[in-house]
């Protein structure tokens, strides 16, 4: 959720910056001329009809201060002739003003305020206000959170037919998880598609998220792979990782490690965990690169330190076995513990085993039952066998006390850690 976030965040930012941009390409020729530097400074005519109290004129000074055009660039002029214009009721003037308070450049970053002018702009049906206006209520900024506010002004925006691609996305992911609205793939698969078809990349990656789980649309790993591929080729990592993931077992692509190791180093190299653990997989087994387990447990390394199970569990193992780094049990304790309070069942049965033979930790027949009981209780198949078998023999060196002891800790964390709805 904290990623969504900072994803929205960051999309409400660019939303200021396009907006800025593409009112100053709108501007008539005259105007444009009035906006570009020039050793006069603000053309004379302009500046009269702004002191005049004229709206647009008002706002092509403050546009002129903001960006530096024939004047040095300075925010707090810019914001003063902003809010002559937007007290007006001027819809673009109240835009870049929200967007100056919510960037606190020329005034105290303000996200009340921010808020309070593109609401302004959005109540005159600027679809770009109304876009953004949703940004602050599904961040919660300025406002409280509130998803049924969100999707109520990217309903009123997408009305208009010319919505920005992120404001269509964010409409669809809001149906994609119910939030705001009910929850409806198709709704989701047909704003998502209008987004991608508009080359949004992060539309683009839920989209092939629905082609992959057939939610909303028919399931296709092939159509998968072709959006993960244009938002990959745009630099988003998870769609990297995911396209490097198809590559790895063949699903929409022929398999191919080679390709997989490049786009997963892509996105390894922009710090995602996933791509980290998989890249270094490839090389701990041989697969599209050269076997080396150093550089295995250098991006296994990477991966558990972002907090990724499995790569802490893979790095647990290679200090276990001295591939790659030195071998060192308590080094390996250490790993496997991390992965193993993630409900990790390979590393709980191995750091039981530890514990079962006292290596790296302090030899405890209490423990290595209380974590293989855990490993038991979340294995299938072969591996619930050889989990339980190994509990059951280490069960043998317990008194009554001490096995009822251990029984009731791996209760008592199942209890704590079950899974959030």
């Amino acid at each position: 959720m904290e990623r969504h976030r900072k994803q929205l965040t960051r999309t409400l930012i660019v939303a200021f910056v396009l907006i800025a941009a593409i009112a100053a390409f709108l501007l008539p020729p005259s105007l444009q001329a009035q906006t570009q530097k020039s050793p006069a400074g603000i053309a004379p005519a302009l500046l009269a009809k702004a002191n005049a109290g004229d709206a647009d004129a008002q706002w092509h000074v403050a546009y002129a201060y903001e960006k530096g055009e024939g004047v040095q660039q300075d925010f707090v002029e810019a914001a003063e002739w902003y809010r002559k214009a937007a007290e007006q009721g001027f819809a673009a003037a109240q835009i870049q003003l929200s967007g100056l308070y919510h960037s606190g450049k020329g005034v105290a970053q303000d996200f009340v305020q921010a808020a309070s002018w593109v609401r302004k702009a959005a109540d005159q049906g600027d679809v770009d206000a109304q876009c953004i206006i949703g940004m602050f209520y599904q961040n919660g900024e300025g406002v409280a959170r509130d998803f049924d506010q969100a999707a109520l002004w990217y309903r009123k925006a997408a009305k208009h037919g010319n919505a920005s691609a992120s404001c269509l996305g964010l409409l669809g992911n809001l149906y994609r998880f119910g939030k705001g609205v009910p929850q409806d793939y198709t709704q989701a698969a047909f704003w998502l598609q209008k987004a991608a078809n508009q080359g949004d990349a992060d539309a683009q990656l839920q989209l092939g998220l629905l082609y992959y789980q057939g939610h909303g649309v028919p399931q296709s790993y092939l159509q998968s792979a072709i959006w993960y591929r244009k938002s990959a080729e745009q630099g988003n990592a998870k769609a990297q990782t995911l396209l490097g993931g198809l590559y790895n077992f063949g699903q929409g692509v022929s398999q191919d490690y080679a390709k997989a190791a490049i786009w997963l180093r892509k996105a390894a190299e922009q710090g995602d965990a996933g791509a980290q653990y998989l890249l270094g997989s490839l090389y701990a087994e041989g697969h599209g690169v050269l076997q080396d387990y150093v550089q295995s447990a250098i991006w296994f390394r990477k991966a558990a330190e972002r907090g990724d199970a499995q790569a802490q569990y893979s790095l647990g193992w290679q200090y276990s076995q001295g591939k790659g780094v030195p071998q060192d049990y308590t080094q390996a304790a250490v790993w496997y513990r991390k992965a193993a309070e993630q409900g990790n069942s390979g590393a709980q049965s191995n750091l039981g085993l530890l514990y079962a033979l006292g290596h790296g930790v302090p030899q405890s027949f209490v423990d290595a039952y209380f974590w293989l009981d855990l490993a038991a209780a979340r294995a299938e198949g072969q591996e619930q066998e050889d989990f339980s078998k190994a509990r059951d023999i280490t069960a043998q060196d317990l008194t009554p006390e001490e096995l009822s002891n251990a029984q009731r800790r791996a209760e008592e964390w199942t209890a704590a850690h079950q899974p959030k709805p």
